[in-house]
């Protein structure tokens, strides 16, 4: 579970998107397909307010060989965090709150 940040104790989470988020998470995911001997692929990432410990984003991808199905996984969620515009708001335990970029 992640409850800290920067050293300090997280209380409470959100997610929020850009209206362009679905596709652009469709795009990234083509991406990878076409880079990637890829045979499935699936990517969620959720948005609105979560408890400390929920999960946030999943993804999954099958490929002939583990090895191509770890690398395409490691591209997807690199590239969904830098590219997919999802931003995270957490707020500390001593009051304070902090908005994260691109998820």
């Amino acid at each position: 579970m992640r409850n800290h940040d920067g050293g300090a104790d997280v209380d409470a989470l959100g997610y929020s998107c850009h209206p362009t988020a679905g596709a652009e998470l469709r795009r990234v995911a083509e991406k990878v397909v076409a880079n990637h001997p890829v045979r499935a692929l699936a990517a969620v990432h959720r948005v609105g307010d979560l408890k400390v410990g929920d999960i946030a984003v999943v993804v999954a991808v099958s490929c002939p060989h583990r090895a191509e199905a770890f690398e395409a996984c490691r591209k997807l969620i690199d590239d969904l965090k830098h590219e997919v515009p999802i931003w995270k708001h957490q707020t500390f335990s001593d009051g304070t709150e902090e908005w994260v970029g691109a998820c």
